[in-house]
């Protein structure tokens, strides 16, 4: 495993924020229907237009931040980017940091986060119709 695989699966083991579509997370025994909302979000045209908002999200944040995407090196191209962010899961370093897009999911997660980053996160999180809330614990 090299450097940058150990890190990443060290982020992944550290308290974690999302943005998501929803405002906050669906309670456990919502009365509501979120597993076939999810799925209906993750069809197209809907998911197309899910993955351009995580795009330009990740895209506004590299004005400010450089990244690292896994496989990719630093900064990739905008054109790169957009390619791959629906068709596989990315891992994106920034600020020792690490963001996970996923097409199999309507979220982004963000693990390690330090209060810096995540005052940048939210308003471009809002500004794309998304929200950045921390789950519960446990959840």
């Amino acid at each position: 495993m090299d450097e940058l695989s150990e890190k990443i699966e060290e982020l992944l083991e550290k308290p974690y924020w999302v943005i998501d579509v929803l405002p906050e997370q669906v309670p456990p025994g919502s009365g509501g229907q979120y597993f076939a909302i999810e799925e209906y979000w993750l069809t197209e045209p809907r998911a197309s237009a899910l993955r351009q908002k995580q795009l330009d999200l990740i895209l506004k944040l590299n004005c400010y931040r450089d990244i690292i995407a896994d496989g990719l090196g630093k900064n990739p191209a905008p054109s790169v980017l957009s390619e791959l962010i629906g068709k596989q899961r990315l891992n994106i370093l920034t600020d020792g940091a690490l963001i996970v897009t996923d097409p199999d999911f309507t979220h982004i997660t963000v693990f390690d986060s330090d209060e810096a980053l995540l005052r940048l996160i939210r308003p471009i999180a809002a500004s794309e119709g998304l929200f950045l809330w921390q789950p519960r614990q446990g959840g």
